[in-house]
């Protein structure tokens, strides 16, 4: 091959490369300026999406456009901000929060919730519960969710707590009977009650009832009454009586173990008794002697007519008395007087009937138109100034009848 042919080919290939180049080249170009013009007419956009910040540009013409050049599928309860519908500007910002499924408890009873929002506070507004100051809430409404945690919720309600015998009333969520006690502070001594039972369940309307228990010591001192102690006396006529020793009381001491429940005493128990003071008797002496009185017969006429014509002593305590007469035969006599004289034996003798604690038995006396006597006998009926004559016949007793007469005592 001759050199000329040699160097036509030479040539022909080096015009074949340059034109290769050229068109790599031109195409080159027209990519970078294409890609140049295609990027300089997107929009920029900032994005939120759950709390982290992006910067884009994008041909998107709207919001939902966008979102779904970045592959998020909004749910029915996500958050958009702007709507979906909004057009792209530049500059615009946009955030989406994806919602999250929130159980919540109440009283056992579960709901739920969708939301886009941790707080526990804004999840149960949006729920539509409502919480009052004495409820419990667990996590408390500070507090943020995190990723599955539920809500439980416990509801207050009134019970009636009764301390001791004051009532008031308190909040309280479902809780123990021993719980409730703690919160409110409540401690139970040794010796104090509960009604019910501690691990019991508090109910709404229930009545807590705390019995205040204390045990205390009483000592008593009190007069011991003295006892009356009688003697017989031979030389005191009977139906009399003297007394020797006057009485004295004495003091005893009792303690008791007092039980009170709420102030109030409910039992008391005797567990010591001692004497201080011995009680003295009272010593009293009783006439035993009895008085035999007789009257000679051959005296009788006169001793009938002393009846009436004896007259009044010197001296002695002198008053009036209502007079009756009775016979040794009357209605309900034994015939033996309270002193003991035999007044059916001796039916003239001169003897009245007095109220003792006026006239002692024993005393001698006048009385206006019946003369000197003896008080030796007692009556039903005769009490205060009051005596009752002894006459042998029922004529005699009849005709002096009943009248106020002078009476003198003589001893």
């Amino acid at each position: 091959m001759s050199n000329r042919t040699m160097g036509n080919l030479f040539f022909k290939s080096l015009r074949s490369k340059q034109i290769v180049v050229t068109v790599v080249s031109l195409t080159l170009f027209v990519t970078i300026i294409s890609l140049v013009l295609f990027e300089g007419t997107k929009t920029s956009v900032t994005l939120d999406v759950n709390g982290e910040e992006l910067n884009i540009k994008t041909h998107a013409h709207t919001v939902g456009k966008l979102l779904s050049e970045q592959e998020i599928e909004v749910a029915k309860h996500d958050l958009v901000t702007p709507s979906v519908n909004t057009s792209i500007e530049d500059g615009l910002s946009i955030r989406w929060e994806q919602s999250k499924q929130v159980a919540i408890n109440v009283d056992k009873e579960t709901t739920s919730v969708w939301t886009t929002d941790s707080k526990v506070e804004h999840v149960l507004a949006e729920a539509g519960i409502t919480i009052t100051e004495h409820d419990e809430v667990s996590p408390a409404l500070h507090e943020q969710l995190g990723e599955g945690d539920g809500i439980t919720v416990q509801k207050a309600f009134e019970v009636t707590l009764d301390d001791g015998g004051k009532e008031k009333k308190v909040w309280s969520t479902s809780t123990t009977v021993a719980g409730l006690l703690k919160r409110e502070n409540i401690q139970l001594n040794e010796d104090d009650r509960l009604e019910g039972h501690t691990e019991e369940l508090v109910m709404p309307n229930s009545v807590l009832k705390v019995v205040r228990v204390e045990k205390v010591t009483d000592v008593v001192e009190k007069p011991a009454n003295f006892e009356v102690e009688t003697r017989d006396d031979p030389k005191l006529l009977k139906g009399r009586e003297k007394v020797v020793q006057q009485g004295k009381k004495g003091t005893i001491s009792r303690k008791f173990e007092v039980v009170k429940e709420n102030g109030k005493e409910v039992s008391r128990e005797l567990v010591e008794e001692k004497t201080i003071t011995k009680a003295e008797n009272k010593i009293v002496a009783v006439g035993s002697k009895v008085v035999i009185a007789s009257v000679p017969k051959a005296n009788s006429s006169r001793v009938a007519v002393s009846r009436s014509t004896s007259a009044a002593p010197e001296g002695g305590k002198e008053f009036y008395v209502t007079a009756t007469a009775y016979t040794p035969y009357c209605n309900g006599c034994s015939g033996t007087t309270a002193a003991g004289i035999d007044i059916r034996s001796n039916p003239n003798i001169k003897v009245i009937a007095v109220d003792p604690r006026v006239i002692p038995l024993g005393t001698k006396v006048w009385v206006e138109g019946y003369g000197y006597a003896i008080a030796g006998d007692t009556g039903g009926a005769i009490k205060g100034m009051k005596i009752d004559l002894l006459y042998p016949t029922k004529e005699a007793a009849y005709k002096f009848g009943r009248r106020q007469v002078k009476m003198k005592v003589i001893d």
